[in-house]
């Protein structure tokens, strides 16, 4: 298993005239604007075997972690050790506290295509790829579960509704079978403490709002910082949000409830415009999934006659 400082990676100053140093592992991704996604697979590979190893995994856990908080538009897709049981992937999750982060468990079976036997493999790049054809298919603001794995034909540890009653409110995502369904991911919370940011598409589409604003109004950078640059850049970030909520992404019956923008003195003091600050500040109520849908049902009796 490669040691966790390949994973964090290191910069160098290249070649004999080259102005550009030379990055590896994660500092590498730090150059690269459009990633939302990072994940390490196999990299927790025989966590339960020696404390050595098991170290050098959390420490690469905490890498993804840690590079995801720092470009704050990325979320980190953590694999469960190989050969866990539920105790096991229980307290391995206790270890980590992130919004910026989602455990998968367990690991998913396939049919190996060079020995043509069963070969189980970590959970996190079959999460990806879900995460992007959700992406394509739904959109960012639809929470990436109840979805198939496909070329799935079992999972390490096959869990009944009782096991993922126990692991789901402890933020452990899994992978489930479901006759006449097939092989389902069937969770979407983060490993965060904090109620606000528990669904992955919530921390995901915020993420994309954020990068899609900042990334929208940077004509408006080095712009004379008065009235009329502020109106410009409340109607830019109005129009986009309204698209949002005509799409069905926000909450709300109008577009009062949905969102709100304000970009005028009352956003910035006097001190943030002399110091050539322009601040906008922005509302939006978003949709969270059903995770649970419970329906009532009970008995009609017919009226008696007395």
């Amino acid at each position: 298993m490669p040691e966790a400082v390949n994973y964090e990676g290191k910069e160098t100053s290249g070649t004999p005239g080259s102005e550009k140093p030379l990055k590896s592992g994660l500092k590498a991704f730090e150059d690269i604007d459009d990633i939302s996604i990072v994940a390490a697979p196999g990299s927790s590979t025989g966590y339960n075997t020696d404390d050595k190893i098991k170290l050098n995994v959390e420490t690469i856990l905490g890498l993804l972690i840690n590079h995801c908080e720092k470009m704050r538009y990325r979320i980190a897709v953590l694999d469960s050790a190989d050969k866990q049981l539920l105790s096991d992937v229980r307290q391995y999750r206790g270890k980590l506290d992130s919004k910026y982060a989602a455990l998968y468990y367990p690991w998913v079976s396939i049919l190996d295509p060079l020995t043509n036997e069963k070969l189980n493999l970590p959970p996190s790049g079959f999460v990806a790829g879900i995460y992007a054809r959700n992406d394509v298919e739904n959109g960012v603001h639809k929470a990436p579960a109840n979805e198939v794995v496909k070329l799935a034909i079992g999972f390490d540890v096959m869990l009944n509704k009782a096991q993922q009653d126990v692991l789901n409110p402890e933020a452990i995502n899994c992978f489930r079978f479901f006759e006449g369904r097939g092989y389902r991911l069937w969770g979407a919370r983060t490993i965060t403490s904090d109620p606000e940011w528990k669904y992955v598409n919530l921390r995901r589409y915020f993420a994309y709002l954020e990068h899609s604003i900042d990334k929208g109004t940077q004509w408006a950078v080095f712009e004379n910082n008065s009235e009329r640059l502020w109106a410009n850049v409340k109607s830019t970030v109005e129009d986009f949000l309204f698209n949002e909520w005509k799409s069905g992404h926000l909450m709300g019956e109008s577009v009062k409830e949905a969102y709100f923008v304000r970009c005028d003195r009352s956003t910035m003091t006097q001190n943030d415009i002399d110091n050539g600050r322009m601040i906008c500040l922005i509302g939006v109520a978003p949709v969270r999934p059903a995770e649970f849908v419970i329906f009532r049902i009970g008995q009609k009796l017919l009226d008696t006659k007395t």
